[in-house]
């Protein structure tokens, strides 16, 4: 097949999903508010009360505000992944994911470009909150601003793709509020977004700082975290790669006909 027609495809989704996100201001503006009250008013009701030894051996102490402004950048990536779930299963039960899925072009690749343009519009999402940040004097490094880019394409591609799989399962659009809770909230929780490990560590409480350390978004966060600052985390990237192609995977097993994508929710 030719390749102008997988460029042409992606563009299309991607436009779409451009277009949905123009349309839909309160998406938009929810993506950054929620952000920025973690940011504005959870962090600075903390202050500096504790300096945070990110990344060693850099005996780089920051305040609280800054230690978490990659934590909040992987919940905007988060959020936006499930909420181009969501658009997953509304286009499902209007017909039209069906119209896609039956193209010549492969399944798989339908998948993925979906992913993809989720993840793009999550970036940009990004580097307006880092704009937005820096009118309050709270920001990552110059040099971070492009070194977290690759990095995060790999967590929008792990994101994009559990959400992906979570529509798998997900028949009806009324039922994806109450899932949608029980994946976003303990995933943000159970993280590194708003506190380091080491320090549920040194508090004794090891189930919890075990919980932390196998939450796949615990390494979203800190592939981001250290990439703001010039540094690189190859145990994080392995794992997220490994989750992301492993959700991926399932998903066009979920999508495909022989696991029943085709017929009709009971």
């Amino acid at each position: 097949m030719n390749k102008n027609i997988f460029i042409k495809s992606f563009l299309a989704i991607l436009e779409r999903e451009i277009i949905k996100l123009i349309n839909q201001k309160g998406r938009l503006l929810s993506s950054l508010i929620r952000p920025s009250l973690w940011l504005f008013i959870f962090a600075a009701g903390f202050g500096n009360i504790f300096g945070v030894s990110i990344i060693p051996p850099y005996e780089t102490y920051i305040t609280y505000q800054v230690y978490v402004l990659p934590g909040l950048i992987g919940i905007i990536m988060l959020y936006n992944g499930m909420q181009s779930s969501l658009s997953m299963v509304y286009d499902r039960e209007m017909g039209m994911m069906r119209l896609l899925l039956v193209s010549p072009i492969p399944r798989w690749y339908m998948l993925l470009s979906k992913i993809l343009a989720s993840t793009i519009l999550s970036i940009i999402q990004v580097y307006v909150f880092l704009l937005l940040c820096i009118i309050f004097d709270i920001s990552l490094p110059l040099i971070g601003w492009l070194y977290i880019m690759p990095f995060l394409l790999i967590s929008g591609f792990m994101l994009g793709s559990l959400a992906l799989l979570i529509t798998v399962y997900i028949k009806q659009l009324e039922n994806f509020a109450g899932i949608m809770n029980f994946v976003i909230f303990p995933m943000f929780f159970l993280s590194t977004s708003l506190y380091p490990s080491w320090k549920i560590r040194e508090s004794g409480n090891e189930i919890l700082y075990w919980l932390l350390t196998f939450n796949p978004f615990t390494h979203n966060v800190e592939l981001i975290r250290h990439a703001a600052y010039s540094s690189f985390n190859q145990i994080s990237l392995l794992v997220v790669l490994i989750c992301g192609i492993t959700f991926f995977l399932a998903s066009i097993y979920g999508y495909s006909p022989k696991f029943g994508y085709t017929k009709k929710p009971s």
